[in-house]
């Protein structure tokens, strides 16, 4: 086979070839190096790499180019080498630019020119790139196809599945010539209402009629069946605080299974950039985030159940037995429940008919491209919905950010609220709530009530980002809950008669255990947690440092 290619591109042909230079004396037995002194030439080189048939695992693109800037060039190349890494060369004056361009691009790194020693700035970085290229899963995206309508909230239910859960695929609309040669070749040209559809079709040509969420994650190879029926730690959800709790209590030798209903990352997996993450200066996408946290649970041996949605709990002496939907169980000596919270529903007449046909709860990426010159609108003022409106005003001619309050200032992070006053079409409606919606098979229109009154604009797409609704209800009686059902943990609980002979009084080191022990609780679901996904996996991790202090006295 041949190697994949490294490919950087420069105006300045002396940088150019020092660039190459120091790509073939480390890459060079393993990538072939290709360069270009212009970006025109570079996306002929692509495209002509893309006819062959070759795989390039980088794209390294000077910031300043003219004609065509690294940025413009990155776009282009991405839709011929989607899993490509792709990393910006800049000068220190363009960093600004750089970093605004992480929301168009999905870029990977920039580094800053001249890098010397290589050894030390340069090498360390492409290795990181080039390493998680590898490990990528990057099987051509008609492996899979759906085949929907535009405005079936069943199609976006199985796109969004898919996509959260990093499994490629091809969309086609019903209405297309290729679509509609698909769905006749499948039998089902007699009936093609959007109740019917969508239509999956996997790579060994199995089809899937409008399938429910544990038959397309079994389809596509995810693991929804435990390997066993008895565990050290059950940790259920794979947010944050699941996927930290899941990575250290597998890392440091508990057997692990982390059970999550839709995909791993939770409501932070829907982030377009999560900009205040310790260690990523360039900031993140919550979906990158996610999948990285996911790939090092499996590494250290964690099982991940997608698709099993838990009903319940419940205590046998000190063993702590989870029921699923669909009446399987396991069991384990210990619980740790991460299962965050989701978006508040909002509450305007006629809203709910257009869930997945043109109003969206969380960024909806896969929605994105399809707001391109158009406009759209964005729900809620907290750190999630300045994250929204960024990504999205790469895409759309204007968003329009409605706020209930007077200002953005209490509810979200400084330097959002700075990114936010620089992008010319995003508008902030302060002191305004969205109160109707219309539209004849999907949203085309919604009312607005500000200081104005009332006034109805059309609006085919809407973003809501309001409020934290934990998802607890199916915990009955067993856990303690505060009035909104966010989990209590904490001194102050009452312990339940199974606690452990000699088990200390509780104290300040016990703050995540809840009145059950040997059940803890981590992340958004916790009562009086601090909401951020720094925090999350902090208590996941601490999580499991309490997990194991409870089993030794047990």
């Amino acid at each position: 086979m041949d190697k994949p290619v490294i490919m950087t591109i420069d105006d300045d042909p002396g940088v150019s070839r020092s660039v190459a230079r120091d790509l073939r004396r480390r890459y060079g037995q393993s990538y072939r190096i290709v360069r270009a002194d212009t970006a025109a030439e570079g996306i002929q080189s692509v495209r002509d790499l893309r006819l062959r048939g070759d795989d390039v695992a980088a794209f390294l693109a000077d910031y300043r180019m003219p004609q065509m800037n690294g940025v413009e060039f990155l776009e282009q190349a991405m839709d011929l080498y989607p899993y490509a890494r792709r990393v910006l060369l800049t000068a220190y004056a363009d960093t600004e630019a750089a970093i605004q361009a992480i929301n168009v691009v999905d870029l990977d790194h920039y580094l800053l020119k001249p890098w010397d020693p290589p050894e030390e700035k340069f090498y360390p970085v492409l290795d990181a790139q080039l390493d998680a290229w590898q490990r990528t899963d990057r099987r051509e995206t008609d492996e899979l196809r759906v085949v929907g309508a535009r405005w079936s909230s069943r199609s976006y239910k199985v796109r969004d599945f898919l996509a959260r859960n990093q499994v490629p695929y091809r969309w086609l609309l019903v209405d297309t010539p290729e679509g509609g040669e698909l769905l006749a070749a499948a039998g089902e040209a007699s009936d093609i209402s959007p109740a019917k559809l969508p239509l999956v079709i996997t790579a060994e040509g199995r089809k899937l009629i409008a399938p429910s969420t544990s038959e397309l994650a079994e389809a596509v190879g995810l693991s929804t069946a435990p390997a066993t029926d008895f565990y050290d730690l059950i940790v259920i959800g794979g947010g944050p605080g699941g996927l930290g709790a899941a990575v250290y209590g597998a890392s440091e030798g508990l057997s692990t299974v982390m059970v999550e209903q839709h995909a791993s990352g939770g409501q932070a997996g829907q982030s377009s950039r999560i900009e205040n993450y310790l260690g990523f200066p360039d900031g993140v996408s919550g979906s990158q985030l996610a999948d990285r946290a996911r790939r090092q649970a499996l590494k250290f041996g964690a099982e991940l159940l997608t698709a099993r949605k838990v009903t319940s709990l419940e205590v046998k002496g000190q063993t702590k037995v989870v029921g699923f939907a669909d009446g399987g169980s396991i069991a384990a000596h210990t619980v740790i429940l991460a299962t965050g919270v989701s978006y508040r529903r909002l509450n305007a007449p006629g809203l709910d008919d257009f869930m997945g046909s043109g109003c969206y709860y969380g960024a909806a990426m896969i929605e994105a491209a399809e707001c391109r010159d158009r406009e759209v609108y964005i729900v809620g003022a907290a750190n999630s919905a300045g994250q929204g409106a960024v990504y999205l005003s790469g895409f759309a001619s204007k968003v329009h950010l409605i706020v209930r309050s007077d200002g953005l200032e209490k509810t979200m992070s400084h330097y959002l609220i700075e990114q936010i006053a620089q992008i010319p079409n995003i508008e902030i409606h302060t002191e305004t709530q969205v109160v109707g919606a219309e539209g004849d098979g999907h949203l085309q229109r919604i009312t607005l009530k500000g200081p104005d009154g009332e006034r109805t604009t059309d609006a085919e797409w809407l973003f809501v980002f309001i409020g934290a609704q934990p998802f607890t209800d199916w915990l009955g009686d067993t856990v303690e809950r505060d009035a909104r059902g966010f989990v209590l943990t904490g001194p102050d609980l009452t312990v339940t008669e199974s606690r452990p002979r000699n088990w200390p009084l509780r104290r300040e080191p016990y703050h995540l255990e809840t009145n059950v022990p040997g059940v803890f609780a981590a992340g958004d679901v916790r009562a009086d947690s601090i909401k951020r996904v720094a925090s999350a996996v902090g208590e996941g991790a601490m999580a499991v440092a309490l997990v194991h202090r409870y089993l030794e006295k047990t």
